[in-house]
């Protein structure tokens, strides 16, 4: 019996079939083999889980006591807090008589002193005259006045002075009008 014409595959398309077979089926057998099929048995299997292999304990010779890496603490001057008369608000007073402060005035302290790292803060009120603001610091336990005035925010203190004494000095308002 003829063949009927439109159900012949062209040549050059069988060949792109074989070519297609030859380069797949080589392929296909590539990889690890299957692994065998564990033996059944009638009772069914119990899976517990692996438990974490840990590395057994290291104990110090004996004589030796083992040490804790120190806790870091807190970076000395991060906040400024009471000094606890280390000075008192009297020394201060006394460091400015003299020099920055006339000697009949009458002057108390309504803030501080406030300290950080070495350095002081002091909020003074003066009879007659704008509030005073004081930052001193420890040098050689001897105190050194650092700055004083209704802006105590000067180069050195913006620049040397700890982070606490910074923010007291520069950062909190004092009520002033910028520029007056």
């Amino acid at each position: 019996m003829p063949t009927d014409a439109p159900h012949r595959t062209p040549p050059r398309r069988r060949l792109v079939v074989a070519g297609v077979l030859l380069a797949v089926v080589p392929l296909a057998a590539c990889g690890a083999p299957p692994e065998p099929a564990p033996a059944t048995s009638s009772r069914p299997a119990l899976v517990t889980p692996a438990a974490p292999t840990a590395a057994p304990p290291v104990t110090p010779p004996l004589g030796i006591t083992p040490t804790l890496p120190p806790t870091p603490s807190p970076t000395p001057g991060l906040v400024a807090v009471a000094c606890a008369g280390r000075p008192s608000a009297d020394r201060v007073v006394g460091l400015l008589r003299g020099r920055v402060l006339p000697q009949g005035v009458s002057v108390r302290a309504t803030q501080g002193p406030l300290c950080a790292a070495d350095w002081q803060y002091t909020v003074l009120a003066v009879t007659g005259h704008e509030e005073l603001q004081v930052v001193t610091r420890t040098e050689s336990a001897a105190l050194r006045l650092v700055t004083a005035g209704t802006d105590v925010c000067s180069i050195e203190v913006r620049t040397v002075a700890p982070p606490g004494i910074r923010t007291l000095a520069c950062d909190a308002g004092t009520g002033a009008v910028p520029g007056a």
